[in-house]
């Protein structure tokens, strides 16, 4: 039986973490903005993510009004591939549709940011659900937040290395309350290194710190193996000691795909605060997922089978080791 049941447990995990072993991290949705220069003319950048060294096939359609509705070929730029042009459009693009051709097909977003003359910026989101939407004729905070929060939703759901370290919090730190701390003071550390990163207060460069955050989960599945019963790690005498200094890394990571993103200038506070709303509320929905399976799929051993409740947490905590050493070299080969 207890075979089966850490044999359920390693493909519950890697079903869950193995689709996305060399892309932990990563949240490039499109990119695209449109500035109005004058009554007819408007300064269109647009920036598509990279699919195995070629754009993703998705486009921007500007509304049938301008002239040219779709810009030149895209180049490689930063990991992804950008474009710009002039677009002369005979009438306000107030209320007017725009389109990304080919988003249905994706699992991606796009951002828009919208910049009429006279009024202030507006953040839009475009999804495989919702390819097209019509120019709003009075941007509001609500499309900012919305948006915002909702990317910072989606990040903490694809970041697989900032999932993995909260499942091994889950494994190692026994008790609610104990847990509750750990992962509060997680949250306030990297808040408070999102924000910071964010507007430059403080500047590390990305290579290294993806590097640490993939070492700061191999320290946790270290940290289960070495348990003993009776005796407590450093962990679980002072989770919250650890998670905090930690989090101080994950949050720079957080802030590091926000950047990629881009902060409509206007209302940084309001889509940072809207970010990690998303980002908690993603926490939080992991957080009660994974609790929960692992919880179910421990029934069979009891509280009494404290052997096979051993072997199911070392089993995974070799696994996570795995993985986040895999992260770690990956990332360390990739600082030259």
């Amino acid at each position: 039986m207890s075979r089966s049941i850490v044999f359920a447990l390693l493909l519950v995990l890697t079903g869950l973490f193995a689709p996305s072993l060399s892309r932990a991290h990563e949240l490039q949705p499109g990119y695209a903005a449109l500035e109005q220069i004058d009554q007819s003319n408007w300064k269109v950048f647009w920036r598509t993510p990279d699919v195995s060294g070629k754009p993703m096939a998705i486009d921007l359609l500007l509304p049938s009004i301008c002239q040219p509705q779709s810009g030149p070929a895209t180049v490689p730029k930063s990991g992804a591939w950008e474009t710009g042009w002039i677009a002369t459009c005979g009438g306000s693009l107030l209320g007017q549709k725009l389109i990304i051709s080919g988003l249905e097909a994706t699992k991606t977003d796009v951002l828009v940011r919208f910049a009429p003359l006279d009024q202030s910026a507006v953040s839009l989101r475009l999804t495989a659900y919702q390819p097209s939407l019509i120019l709003p004729r009075e941007p509001g905070q609500w499309e900012v937040f919305s948006t915002y929060a909702g990317l910072g939703f989606e990040h903490i759901l694809e970041g697989w290395d900032h999932l993995l370290f909260l499942f091994a919090l889950l494994i190692l730190i026994k008790g609610f309350w104990r847990l509750v701390g750990a992962v509060t003071a997680f949250t306030v550390a990297h808040s408070l290194t999102l924000v910071a990163s964010t507007m430059n207060w403080i500047t590390l460069p990305a290579a290294p710190v993806e590097a640490v955050i993939a070492l700061s989960i191999v320290f946790l599945a270290s940290e289960i193996v070495l348990t003993k019963p009776g005796t407590k790690r450093l962990s679980q005498s002072a989770p919250w000691l650890v998670t905090f200094a930690f989090g101080l890394l994950h949050g720079l990571g957080f802030a590091g795909a926000l950047r990629e993103i881009g902060l409509p200038q206007s209302d940084i506070p309001l889509a940072l605060f809207a970010f990690n709303v998303g980002v908690e509320a993603g926490q939080l929905a992991f957080v009660l997922a994974a609790g929960f399976l692992f919880w179910l799929l421990s029934l069979p051993f009891g509280r009494q089978s404290v052997l096979g409740y051993r072997a199911i947490t070392v089993a995974l905590a070799y696994a996570i080791g795995g993985w986040s050493s895999y992260w770690l070299i990956e990332r360390i080969v990739s600082f030259s």
